[in-house]
């Protein structure tokens, strides 16, 4: 286990836009200046990002609609910007252009914006209640369905909902910047991808790390180009919809394909469940054995008893209604659970800071040189992380601007919502 100084050395560097080390060899590396932001930003790290933001939101708008769990691409995204613009400087460099040395902090960036496209892909409802509101949604359910009505039909339109996203989006990065000092200074957390992902990118910038990375992109080529043979290989044996084909083999047996445990050969799924802990695999796979292998079945059984039969699949009235609402019940049990520990650790942390307090020191130990060394090291990389950050007074201009703006627009793209639910959501959002 390394110390806090070596964990915390490139999250805490990372964080100004660059990657420091977790562990200098040299007091040149120790110091090694950071550029400024405006440096930082690149036509090339743009180009890259646009690229990168487009390819990686469409594979979360895949993962959305099918597997329904998002891992995290951080590392990816950094090992695949390093790739590109690594590439695009060796071909500057075989015709005779000089180009501007690729740096960590450059890296830092394109991860970042790819991390904020497939971000908002996910987050923005692309997947979900974007696609619900739409006219063929509201066919399906049928007009004379309690709740549905006509009036809240809202289709698809990229005027509306790019207008949506931009008004709802950047709000949070107004609000995160008073809790960035208080986390990771003050607190000294760690936040596993964002440490992984500075300990990744700030290895590619050394020569070890630049022979890796590249071992690193040949492989995800290798595997890149295998399943995309094998999706086509699927392609020439799949049948109309869900009767047959690779997609949808009875691996298990009939009856128990029709409760939808079958092999359907995605190697979408098998990525996932490598990079997603064994905790979440072992949760879901759990979860589907209890739900689809006993106890939708045994609630289909008691169809005429405990609600009416011969209603649709997707009728709230029926079996798609227990579904949905004891889901929903384990997961809000899951929150209320971890909300009571968070409130009690809390509680206890500030009783414990208290009593501390109220102590008076008997012995001042004198620091040695190796303390003295390292708090002028952990120096160093705070006023690096703090470097170049929005000012205070900006952050609460911009958030009050979004907001007051937000509740304009939010209410003339969606009628049904009233001013003051606006309002109230911006409101809860600084209080959370």
């Amino acid at each position: 286990m390394g110390t806090e100084a070596e964990i915390m050395g490139p999250l805490l560097a990372a964080g100004a836009g660059g990657v420091a080390g977790a562990a200098p060899e040299t007091e040149v590396e120790e110091r090694e200046a950071v550029p400024p932001w405006r440096e930082q930003v690149t036509a090339r790290g743009l180009a890259v990002s646009a690229v990168l933001g487009v390819l990686f939101c469409l594979i979360t708008h895949k993962l959305n609609l099918t597997v329904g769990i998002i891992p995290s691409l951080n590392v990816a995204a950094g090992l695949l910007g390093y790739f590109l613009v690594r590439t695009w400087t060796a071909a500057l460099e075989r015709l005779g252009v000089v180009s501007k040395p690729f740096t960590k902090q450059e890296n830092t960036v394109i991860q970042t914006c790819v991390v904020a496209c497939y971000g908002l892909a996910f987050s923005g409802g692309f997947g979900s209640y974007m696609l619900a509101m739409d006219q063929r949604t509201y066919e399906l359910i049928g007009p004379d369905y309690p709740g549905n009505r006509a009036v809240d039909v809202m289709n698809p339109s990229l005027g509306w909902m790019i207008g949506f996203m931009f008004v709802v989006s950047f709000l949070g990065l107004f609000s995160l910047v008073a809790l960035r000092k208080v986390m990771v200074i003050d607190y000294k957390l760690t936040y596993p991808s964002g440490t992984a992902t500075a300990m990744l990118i700030n290895s590619f910038h050394t020569t070890t790390g630049a022979e890796l990375a590249d071992k690193q992109v040949r492989c995800l080529g290798k595997y890149l180009s295998i399943s995309f043979i094998w999706n086509c290989f699927k392609w020439f044996f799949s049948g109309v919809g869900d009767s047959c084909g690779f997609d949808n083999f009875p691996s298990l047996g009939l009856t128990a394909f029709k409760n939808t445990f079958y092999f359907d050969f995605s190697p979408t799924y098998i990525g996932c469940g490598l990079i997603c802990p064994h905790i979440v695999n072992c949760s879901t796979l759990l979860g589907a054995i209890i739900s689809w292998g006993f106890l939708w079945p045994y609630i289909s059984t008691k169809a005429g008893d405990w609600y009416p039969a011969n209603l649709g699949s997707n009728d709230f009235k029926g079996l798609y209604g227990y579904k949905v609402f004891i889901s929903v019940s384990v997961i809000l049990g899951d929150g209320l659970y971890n909300l009571i520990k968070i409130i009690y650790a809390t509680i206890k942390e500030i009783m414990n800071a208290r009593a501390k307090q109220g102590r008076l020191p008997l012995v001042r130990v004198q620091e040695d040189d190796e303390g003295s060394k390292l708090s002028a090291e952990e120096k160093h990389l705070n006023e690096t992380f703090i470097k170049d950050s929005i000012p205070p007074w900006l952050a609460g201009s911009g958030y009050v601007g979004l907001a007051a703006i937000s509740i304009a627009t939010v209410p003339m793209i969606f009628p049904q919502i009233k001013w003051y639910l606006v309002l109230s959501a911006m409101v809860a959002l600084l209080l959370a």
